[in-house]
């Protein structure tokens, strides 16, 4: 027991030697109350230099005892080898003091060493003149305090090369197989390991090489790699100094410091030179006993307390300070002192990684130098500082060419206390700082064991003699090529140009299908997805078709087009391959995660053999996945060689199965889709057949094209608290990630959790408004929660993300803010979990009753449903998907629920697209009519009876419910027209000065004119008109381009027909008009997508376009010219052929055409209104939610409306 108990106190063995360490035990004191409870372990060679026994790449605390008189082992999980070990006490018993009685255990070490002092080597000569080897084995452990030095080298005359040396700290491996032009070749391979290796601590290399495959350690870190070039051989001659390249080689820094169990290919080279054997010539000094260097390295392990006073010598004219140092820190204090004879003070310290040293004095302007750049880069750096009389030199790393020099007014003393690090002044500190000599001030040097022993100077938070740097990028943890940087205390990680984000790149900002980017929305398009998340697999472009149903997930080659074929053989096959710009991994993981995948196959022949059918070879197949050949077409099966007719019965000549195998002289084709998952995709073609007279043939393959995401809507049911399923031990040592959706109505419950032996993850619902994630790696137990405002026990789908990593703990759920947790710089960071991953909980833990689906860890999909379907309390799949996503189907689609997730039904919409919110519109020409007859519904689906029976149940009520939208360049016009048999009418028209006037003629009453005078509406811009009448009330809702004002209403007593409705449907309407809707009726839509199933007459010629494309044209003008949504030409050929290029024939001043848009009439059943009031008034209508929340007018009517029915016959005219 030591007479103080405190923390600079540590217990130190000699061993007399170097032995390998393997375990220790400790004891308390005997008879007392003393014992330690946790302490760590350094060790050395020499008594100096310590370095710390690490586990896990962490300084490893070891567990004490609980008692004075019980031993406690431990055994190392890496040996160390050493003479000198240090207990270094952490904690005590609380009641007690420190007491501590050691034993280790071990073995003797034997080794082989050499010195080296920077000039000397040894030159191993082979028994014969050449040798070449397939496989090489090199392996040694090596000290030094220098940066640079080759410690070996071998080549060949022919350019074989094979060098080991060390750059700035780190460890490079050149090599080079076979070539003999060294400097203009692409076969030179050089490999980088390692860092701050100049430490002058030992450090294990192994080599081993196996034709091209190489790997490459040091210390605990591998690299595999593979050479360049073409050979296998490694040939080294027997003189390898006499050749230009060693020449060239001996201008590098040859290695200066100790060697030891040098072994190539199983020979002991240091063995062999130290018995003075032939083969070993000695070149300089080798001495065969390490010497070390007298140095005492300090780490300051505190940016705000670290200090080191070290005394000076006051009054003697000048200075002189030198000192290395190295860091990670770009800004910091390194010395500071204040300069006897009131000669100011000075201070030294980086800032933005360059050296500044400043002079001031009160009354003097102050003196500054400043040196270096990037100095924050963790290598040495040495730093002198001279001053005598009135110049003062700063010189870094000994570069005298470069020292910079300054003069100051006053002369300069030298200081009586000199304060490395911070306590002087106040500035950041945190670095690591040596000497060769130690510290000289003054010309003196300074022993800092005696400032450790207390009899020299002072000092606060140091670890004297103890080089504590770390270099936190190495390995590298941020993911996806993200590039590293670091502090002291952590690690940065740059993520620009990766396609990931988070602290550690991990996250990919893209999304792992077109079914993801279909449900936030977006519209077709080319977009990059990610099918494995934060996996290893990069980012693909692709195009997502989102106008159906099916979402299509396309990924093109380079060749999708129609290719002809002649002259190709069976000596001289025509070959093309398929390059998808993506890695097969990339193209792999798409088709596994998609439902179905198929690419059409099209050979057009005449007089050319395809498959060579009934029992012939082949004249051309295919290569798919896994480079396999395959002899089946396009629309048959795997395994049978036919193509689709030779399934179908319907070849051409029934002898063979393929239409071209009937080798016609006319042109003929076998065309299908290749879709069994397996194959795909298509990545060669091979045909033989077109070398004959009049021989020729055509193929073409398409784009791979995939529907449906097995994982989006992949869920299960949790039926009980108990339900659980299992899966696989989750492996995600340093990074993870979890995330998924979920719905419930329970209080609380565990999602999943996966254990260990300590270590744990969880993720639960502790409350209905709250979702936490916690987390254990040997440190503790860490819990990230995140409150919700609203409680997500509502059985609408929420979604949640945890993940962790080295820099940080965080939890996402639904939009709400992330919590986000740093980690501690220091301790266990590897998540050691064992067990098997429990989706619901199998422990103590209260489990989940509810559904959760979309299950991804680290990237990987875990299939929930297949799992349930033989799991006893829990089902496959999750009903009730429109409660949560029903508001992502506009403009009066509804949504309809699927067993994989929900659709959007636009039936009743004016509107189409996945989601009801692309325009259907149309421009007319002169001439042109629509005519809507309302009586039956018609079948516009496979199922219309209950949207059908609603649609004429809506007619015969009294109300109106409609909304259009237009653009124009001319009035008057006739926008729309209501008629029915008892002369009742609603007009909406454009007046001759551009006003919109909306007209309403009902029963016997007078005629209500509404204006709407906030501008000319026949201004080239779309304009969106909603009208809205139940009972008494009227709504009037313009949202037009850039006008709003005042709406002026009057009132007419004509009973006779509408004069201005005649004189406006004489002119018609010229322009654009879209997604016109009535009552849940789009007769636009009906005319333009079922023309022969809808009660619907077109006259004339009916174009369509879209309206938002020609706003910013002359709508005097036209151009009909529009593609599929799909780029790759695919057309869905149950839906009219929308992509032909259609152009009129006149031209007129070099534009294409002039486009009519005239009358759109409707015909329907309108119950008869009594009207009471003949008058209305203009109010100003409230901004609303969806569709009026934008609009600039509005105007409201009381028209006290009677609601009188009488079913009738009658047109609907717009």
């Amino acid at each position: 027991s030591p007479l103080d108990s405190n923390e600079q106190q540590w217990l130190q063995v000699d061993l007399g030697d170097r032995v390998e360490i393997v375990g220790v035990a400790t004891q308390g004191r005997y008879g007392s109350s003393d014992w330690v409870t946790s302490y760590m372990l350094m060790f050395s060679d020499t008594g100096r230099n310590w370095k710390q026994y690490r586990k896990e790449d962490t300084v490893w605390v070891f567990t004490g005892n609980s008692n004075a008189d019980s031993v406690v082992h431990h055994k190392l999980l890496h040996s160390m080898k050493a003479r000198f070990l240090r207990f270094i006490p952490l904690k005590w018993n609380v009641g007690g003091h420190i007491g501590l009685r050691v034993e280790v255990f071990g073995c003797s070490y034997k080794s082989d060493i050499a010195d080296f002092d920077g000039r000397s080597s040894l030159l191993y000569r082979f028994n014969q003149k050449l040798m070449s080897t397939f496989k090489d084995v090199v392996s040694l452990k090596f000290k030094s305090m220098q940066e640079d030095g080759v410690l070996f080298h071998g080549e060949g005359q022919r350019g074989d090369y094979i060098t080991l040396e060390l750059q700035k700290g780190k460890l490079s491996l050149h090599i080079n197989l076979g070539d003999s032009n060294l400097h203009f070749t692409n076969s030179h391979t050089s490999i980088t390991l390692g860092s701050l290796l100049d430490d002058q601590h030992w450090h294990s290399v192994l080599i081993e090489r196996f034709n091209k495959q190489v790997n490459f350690t040091v210390d605990k870190h591998t690299q595999h790699f593979r050479t360049k070039g073409d050979s296998d051989h490694l040939d080294i001659d027997y003189e390898v100094c006499e050749t230009l390249l060693m020449k060239i080689w001996e201008m590098r820094k040859n290695f200066h410091g100790c060697i030891e169990n040098l072994y190539y290919n199983g020979v002991n080279i240091i063995d062999l030179a130290k018995r003075r054997k032939p083969q070993i010539y000695t070149v300089g000094n080798v001495t065969f006993s390490c010497s070390e260097p007298q140095i005492v390295p300090i780490t300051f392990v505190s940016s705000s307390r670290s200090y080191l006073l070290l005394p000076g010598t006051p009054q003697i004219d000048g200075l002189s300070v030198s000192f290395q140092f190295r860091t990670w820190n770009k800004d910091g204090l390194l010395l500071s002192t204040e300069l006897s004879e009131n000669s100011g003070s000075l201070l030294v310290y980086l800032h933005g990684g360059r050296l500044t040293l400043l002079i001031q004095k009160m009354a003097e302007d102050p003196v500054e130098i400043s040196e270096g750049t990037n100095l924050h880069d963790g290598l040495w750096h040495s730093l002198n500082i001279n001053a005598r009389r009135h110049r003062i030199t700063l010189t870094l790393d000994n570069n005298a060419a470069t020292a910079n020099h300054a003069t100051t007014i006053s002369r300069i003393y030298s200081g009586n206390s000199y304060y490395f690090g911070g306590r002087l002044f106040q500035m950041d500190t945190w670095h690591c700082v040596s000497h060769v000599w130690l510290i000289f001030i003054d010309n003196q040097p300074k022993d800092l064991i005696l400032v450790q022993q207390g009899s020299l100077g002072n000092f606060s938070d140091l670890h004297i003699d103890l080089c504590d740097i770390k270099d936190r990028c190495l390995p590298n943890y941020c993911e996806h090529g993200g590039k590293c940087s670091q502090s002291w205390t952590t690690f940065y990680c740059d993520c620009n140009d990766t396609s990931y984000t988070g602290a550690t790149c991990h996250n990919s900002i893209y999304e792992q299908s077109c079914e993801a980017y279909r449900h936030q929305g977006k519209t077709s398009d080319f977009f990059y997805i990610d099918s494995d998340g934060s996996g290893p697999l990069g980012p693909l472009r692709v195009f997502c078709n989102i106008t159906e149903d099916k979402i299509w997930t396309a990924v093109q080659h380079n060749n999708t087009g129609l290719t002809r074929v002649q002259g190709a053989g069976p000596e001289k096959p025509y070959t093309m391959s398929f390059n998808y710009n993506s890695s097969s991994e990339q193209l792999e993981a798409v088709i596994n995660s998609a439902e179905y995948c198929e690419q059409e196959a099209a050979y057009h022949c005449k007089k050319s053999r395809l498959l060579n059918t009934p029992n012939g070879i082949p004249f051309a197949w295919w290569v798919g996945r896994a480079n396999e050949k395959h002899l089946y077409w396009g629309g048959s099966l795997p395994g049978i060689q036919q193509c689709a007719c030779g399934l179908e019965e319907s070849c051409l000549d029934m002898r063979y199965f393929c239409n071209c195998d009937a080798d016609r002289e006319e042109w003929t084709n076998d065309t299908g889709l290749l879709a069994f998952k397996d194959h795909l995709p298509v990545t060669q073609i091979v045909i033989t057949d077109t070398n004959r007279s009049n021989s020729e043939a055509a193929w073409k393959i398409g784009p791979l094209r995939c529907y449906g995401d097995r994982q989006f809507w992949n869920a299960a049911s949790f039926n009980t608290e108990a339900s659980y399923l299992h899966f696989p031990t989750f492996h995600a040592e340093v990074s993870a990630d979890i995330s998924f959706f979920f719905k419930t109505t329970s209080l609380s419950g565990v999602f999943l959790e996966n254990l260990g032996m300590k270590d744990f993850i969880r993720v639960e619902i502790r409350s209905p408004k709250e979702i936490t994630f916690s987390i254990d790696v040997g440190n503790g137990p860490t819990e990230a929660t995140v409150q919700s405002p609203t409680p997500l026990n509502d059985n609408q789908w929420h979604y949640v993300r945890a993940e962790r990593n080295l820099k940080q703990t965080s939890l996402q759920v639904d939009n709400l803010p992330k919590k986000v947790l740093e980690a501690p710089a220091e301790g266990h960071f590897r998540l050691q979990l064992n067990s098997q991953l429990f989706v619901g909980t199998a422990s103590r833990q209260k489990g989940f009753l509810g559904c959760i689906r979309s299950l991804h860890l680290n990237g990987q999909k875990l299939d929930l449903e297949e799992r349930a379907k033989m799991t006893p309390g829990v089902k496959p799949g999750c009903p009730g998907h429109c409660s949560s996503y029903g508001n992502l189907c506009h403009n009066g689609g509804k949504c309809v629920e699927k067993y994989n997730g929900y659709s959007c039904d636009c039936t009743s919409s004016a509107y189409e697209g996945p989601f009801c919110k692309e325009e259907v519109s149309a421009l007319f020409e002169a001439g042109t009519s629509i005519t809507y007859i309302f009586q039956e519904p018609y079948p516009v689906t496979k199922n219309t009876s209950t949207s059908s029976s609603a649609i004429y149940a809506d007619a015969i009520m009294s109300k109106e419910n409609i909304a259009f939208s237009f653009l124009t360049a001319h009035a008057p016009s006739l926008l729309l027209y209501i008629n029915t048999y008892f002369h009742e009418y609603l007009a909406v028209i454009l007046s001759k000065n551009g006003s919109l006037q909306v007209r309403y003629k009902l029963s016997k009453d007078g005629l209500l004119i509404f204006t709407i005078d906030s501008g000319n509406f026949a201004n080239r811009e779309m304009h969106h008109v909603k009208i809205n009448r139940e009972g008494r009330e009227l709504i009037i809702q313009v949202r037009h381009g850039l006008f709003s004002g005042p709406f002026f209403c009057c009132v007419a007593d004509s009973l006779t027909l509408d004069p201005e409705v005649s004189k406006a449907n004489a002119y018609g309407f010229t322009g654009c008009m879209s997604s016109v809707w009535y009552n849940h009726i789009a007769p636009l839509k009906a005319a333009l997508r079922h023309p022969s199933i809808a009660p619907v007459t077109v006259k004339g010629s009916l174009t369509e376009s879209s309206c938002s494309s020609l706003t910013e044209a002359d709508v005097n003008t036209a151009t009909t010219i529009y593609s599929s949504s799909d780029p790759f030409g695919k057309t869905d050929e149950r839906e009219p052929l929308t992509n032909a290029v259609r152009s009129d024939s006149a031209v007129i001043g070099g534009v294409i055409a002039v486009v009519i848009f005239t009358i759109f009439c409707i015909i329907a059943i309108m119950s008869r209104f009594l009207y009471q009031h003949k008058q209305a008034h203009r109010s100003s209508q409230t901004k609303e939610k969806e569709y009026p929340e934008n609009l600039e007018s509005s105007f409201k009517a009381d028209t006290d409306l009677q609601n009188t029915v009488s079913e009738c016959k009658r047109e609907y005219f717009i």
